[in-house]
């Protein structure tokens, strides 16, 4: 692994990269290996920060943050977009805001080699209509794999998935009547991913950023841009990489997402809520 290390290897080009921090405002490298005494390091490529795998991503970072900081992971992401999208975004989410950085041509996307999606170029249309039309073919599942199974699984449920929310959790998705979080209880049981509980996080989702749009989307020429995951120890050694292939395919175990953290963690880590 000693050419993890190299410019062109991805952690040569994070910590050479910078980007506009949401915190701050400030140009800063996505990842400064002087900085901390961070044990691992994940580095989470978002796609447009108003995409379902940006804001389910984050929710699952959000939900395992004490697993996280237990087990001294430092935590960085980068997003398409600009800092107001940053700043909705982490407001939204919970994320970190001088954890995100910004990224408004997903130039480093591009740079680590990640999927464009699909890119069909379309007469007559500008950047802009190409992606939205190219972005609707993705979501049917056209260059974009795995796609419409993943929506399936959000509503029949997940036996193999946790449980998303706790039964006292009020559950306000801003276009449903709120759900007490036990109605997921009666409609399927307890301890797994219940029937239409993550369709119901995805319409969360859905509805807050369709009511933010120009925000979150401040340029709607990247909509197809797929994302990617980066795991390194503290020397900088790469120990676990994820690709991002399709719409909601941003994990390779989309049911627990942050499986791939497992080995890397003690069973005391495991097991901290």
């Amino acid at each position: 692994m000693a050419n993890d290390m190299a410019a062109d290897s991805p952690y040569g080009l994070l910590c050479q990269t910078q980007r506009q921090r949401v915190s701050d405002g400030a140009i800063a490298p996505v990842l400064d290996p002087g900085g901390d005494r961070a044990r691992l390091r994940l580095v989470v490529i978002l796609p447009q920060l108003g995409d379902f795998d940006s804001l389910e991503y984050a929710w699952w970072l959000h939900r395992d943050r004490c697993t996280l900081a237990a087990a001294n992971i430092q935590v960085r992401a980068v997003g398409i977009g600009d800092r107001a999208a940053g700043e909705i975004f982490c407001d939204y989410t919970g994320f970190p805001k001088d954890a995100l950085f910004m990224d408004p041509t997903a130039a480093l996307h591009q740079d680590l080699g990640l999927y464009g999606g699909l890119a069909i170029a379309w007469p007559l249309l500008n950047a802009t209509q190409r992606a939205w039309v190219n972005l609707m073919l993705m979501c049917a599942g056209l260059g974009s794999p795995g796609t419409l199974a993943e929506v399936f699984r959000g509503y029949r449920g997940d036996r193999e998935a946790p449980q998303l929310f706790a039964d006292d959790e009020t559950v306000e998705t801003g276009l449903l009547p709120p759900l007490s979080g036990n109605f997921f209880a009666l409609a399927g049981g307890r301890g797994f991913q219940r029937p239409f509980e993550l369709a119901t996080l995805r319409l969360r989702n859905m509805v807050q950023v369709l009511g933010h749009w120009s925000r979150y989307v401040p340029d709607g020429a990247y909509l197809t841009q797929r994302g990617g995951t980066f795991l390194f120890n503290g020397a900088g050694e790469l120990l676990y990489c994820h690709r991002d292939r399709g719409i909601l395919g941003f994990a390779a175990q989309m049911a627990n997402p942050l499986a791939f953290l497992a080995p890397h963690l003690t069973p005391h880590q495991l097991k901290t809520p």
